[in-house]
């Protein structure tokens, strides 16, 4: 991988992107950047407060242009779970580095996201955590360069896996 690239997390709400991004990030000497927060702190407002306030489909334009005005390298990029929604947003995120799958398992999900309302998820009402894993899935594989299994390992694991991969140049 180019030094200048960056390294793109992408998957389900609670899989861990933050937390691996920041322990992948120190590993490799890489910056560190999460785009929920990112988000958060230029409109001044929670990501569920910006979903009540403004509804799923502007939610997403928001996060669209929120990550399409990124000009970051050398970065580790953990993203929002529904940035995936957004085919505009993918190609700007892999122009500048490989895309990496954390996938988790339904069960394992559910059990992390006990507050799922209070979290900022974007979900239709009503939308269970295996429905929208179902939802999502196709849009995380379509995108990725690789894809970590990381049922039962330790965020310190995934680091490792990630590292471990070939990456693409």
């Amino acid at each position: 991988m180019a030094p200048e690239s960056n390294i793109v997390l992408i998957g389900m709400p609670a899989v861990g992107k933050s937390t691996v991004g920041v322990l992948l990030a120190k590993q490799s000497g890489l910056s560190f950047l999460d785009t929920d927060i990112h988000i958060q702190t230029h409109e001044g407002r929670s990501l569920q407060q910006i979903i009540q306030k403004e509804g799923l489909d502007r939610f997403k334009a928001i996060e669209e242009h929120h990550i399409r005005s990124l000009t970051c390298t050398s970065h580790v990029i953990a993203t929002g779970g529904s940035v995936v929604y957004s085919p505009a947003a993918m190609d700007h995120l892999k122009s500048s580095g490989i895309v990496v799958f954390l996938d988790l398992s339904p069960a394992p999900l559910k059990s992390r996201l006990k507050d799922i309302d209070g979290r900022g998820v974007l979900r239709m009402p009503g939308q269970t955590i295996e429905m929208l894993y179902q939802e999502r899935i196709p849009l995380y594989r379509r995108h990725q360069n690789i894809t970590i299994a990381c049922d039962g390992l330790t965020p310190d694991q995934v680091v490792s896996r990630i590292l471990e991969c070939p990456l693409p140049t």
